[in-house]
């Protein structure tokens, strides 16, 4: 009987301890946490439309969110509807340009990460000097956050040599230094490689 009780009464201090770290966690997120979380699953099972909606919720409730307006920057890069993923890139890079604090480790890296994915979408719309600029940029800011996938990402991905953002920054300036009529600034294979930065 005080065995039963006693594994009895261990269960349930799990269970509760269990139940508290949920909740504590659910209830200390900032606002638009637990929306950006669920748009960023949505985002990486490609349903796009659904992710736009996730983040447009967290934006309601937290309009500077910057998950997620990277985030929804991102899905509609992968949708091709570079006008609004380029006016989020935009809005994230000055919004954090004027209020990143020094000690924000993460802001600059969400930072380094928009110039870097807003020099994708120039890149995808041919706008290379543009593009080549914004990847400039993510390395001046943050060199790591950019620095390419690790080695998990590159065996999930089947990718031994990623693309990264430097690479194509040096590809683009040897190219662009090229004669017009001698650049190949676009390789669909090559850029098919190419991924996006979103730092958590």
């Amino acid at each position: 009987m005080v065995r039963r009780l006693i594994i009895l009464m261990g269960v349930a201090t799990f269970v509760m301890f269990s139940a508290w770290a949920v909740l504590n966690n659910y209830l200390q997120a900032p606002p638009g946490d637990f929306e950006v979380r669920q748009g960023d699953i949505m985002l990486g099972d490609k349903k796009y439309d659904a992710a736009i909606e996730r983040f447009n919720a967290a934006l309601e409730v937290s309009p500077d969110h910057r998950g997620a307006l990277m985030g929804r920057a991102l899905a509609y890069l992968q949708t091709d509807r570079f006008a609004e993923a380029d006016a989020d890139f935009t809005y994230l890079i000055d919004y954090l340009k004027k209020n990143l604090e020094a000690d924000d480790i993460t802001g600059y890296a969400v930072y380094a990460a928009a110039y870097a994915n807003r020099g994708i979408l120039y890149d995808r719309a041919g706008q290379y000097e543009k593009a080549f600029a914004d990847y400039i940029q993510a390395l001046r800011i943050d060199e790591g956050a950019v620095d390419g996938p690790g080695i998990v990402d590159r065996v999930l991905y089947v990718t031994p040599r990623p693309s990264t953002v430097r690479k194509r920054a040096r590809y683009l300036h040897e190219q662009l230094a090229l004669p017009p009529e001698k650049r190949v600034l676009r390789v669909p294979e090559r850029d098919a490689e190419q991924r996006m930065y979103k730092p958590y």
